[in-house]
């Protein structure tokens, strides 16, 4: 958050190849390389969010990944970061992990170019991705028109579950779950949305279910509305965040929307916290006309995407603005 508003200060040099660049709030870069080829630059990098080398490089792929497919384009080449502490963590530690990561490069159809690694006291691992996208099919978060339904593409959790793991609160289950979840790619539902006319699309991350709207929302300005009792969530979240187990996250997310988010009474704690809550290779958030949210669903669902509508945008908002209801 800091980083982007310093960013946003610097003078950057904007030509007119540059189709998306720093100044909203969107997924990636875009820069217009031929009449009908654009490329997409993104990276991310996580620490470790689960006990499992191979399963965090998965992870962390995956979320690097996500980047892309949220601009509705697809990976062609991908590079390792890598920050290791070699004094403290064996290799094999590193090399389970890369290993992770290259399977899930080798499944979005992608390939591995390269890399580069430090000595860093606290292990972090990503990719820095390459994709491309016809500059007629570029999708932002702000192109979301009135009458839209919002459509969520995997459950919300991810954060309170990994938080009740490490205080050893759940067990094994939560933590297949967990992995399951944030391991699997959004290019099956990427895949699925380029046969219809999205209007908008974002991941959802670090900035939780309720920022990732609230960009969205002041992309298009327009006021989102969200039931609450649509949201799709891991199994065990909720019950977890009944007994407050929150990552530090949530009340950083909930601080940064402020009154923008407004939470309406009827919403239960848990729903509340739960849209805030950070999240680790989330699944797409994407507005659809409302004639094709039917059949964007059902083809979804035939990819064995757990897709479902959360929401509808509505009208005009000058700020941009968020109801959870």
């Amino acid at each position: 958050m800091v980083l982007d508003r310093v960013v946003k200060g610097l003078k950057i040099r904007r030509p007119p190849e540059l189709l998306v660049g720093v100044e909203g709030a969107d997924d990636a870069g875009v820069y217009q390389i031929s009449e009908d080829m654009a490329l997409i630059q993104t990276l991310d990098f996580l620490t470790p969010v689960t006990d499992s080398p191979y399963d965090f490089g998965r992870i962390a792929a995956a979320n690097a990944l996500s980047d892309v497919y949220a601009m509705g384009g697809h990976p062609i080449t991908a590079m390792n970061i890598v920050c290791f502490p070699t004094e403290r963590l064996p290799e094999s530690v590193l090399s389970e992990t890369l290993a992770g990561g290259l399977d899930t490069i080798h499944e979005s159809g992608a390939c591995l170019v390269g890399g580069h690694s430090v000595d860093d006291n606290e292990f972090k691992y990503g990719l820095s991705v390459t994709g491309t996208v016809h500059p007629s099919r570029i999708l932002t978060n702000g192109g979301a028109g009135r009458g839209d339904v919002l459509i969520l593409t995997k459950p919300l959790g991810s954060g309170i579950l990994s938080t009740a793991i490490k205080g050893g609160v759940a067990g094994d289950e939560a933590a297949k779950t967990l992995v399951r979840v944030c391991a699997t790619l959004n290019k099956w539902a990427a895949d699925a949305l380029s046969r219809f006319h999205p209007t908008a699309c974002t991941d959802i991350t670090g900035f939780g279910f309720a920022g990732h709207l609230l960009e969205m929302a002041r992309g298009a300005k327009k006021r989102l509305v969200i039931s609450a009792s649509s949201l799709p969530v891991m199994e065990g979240a909720l019950g977890y965040a009944n007994m407050g187990l929150l990552p530090a996250g949530v009340y950083r997310n909930r601080e940064f929307c402020g009154a923008s988010v407004e939470v309406y009474p009827s919403v239960s704690r848990e729903h509340g916290d739960l849209i805030f809550d950070p999240q680790t290779s989330g699944g797409l958030l994407v507005a659809l006309p409302a004639h094709e949210s039917r059949e964007a669903l059902m083809t979804m669902r035939d990819c064995g995407v757990e897709a479902v509508i959360v929401g509808e945008v509505g009208g005009d908002s000058s700020c941009g603005k968020v109801e959870c209801i």
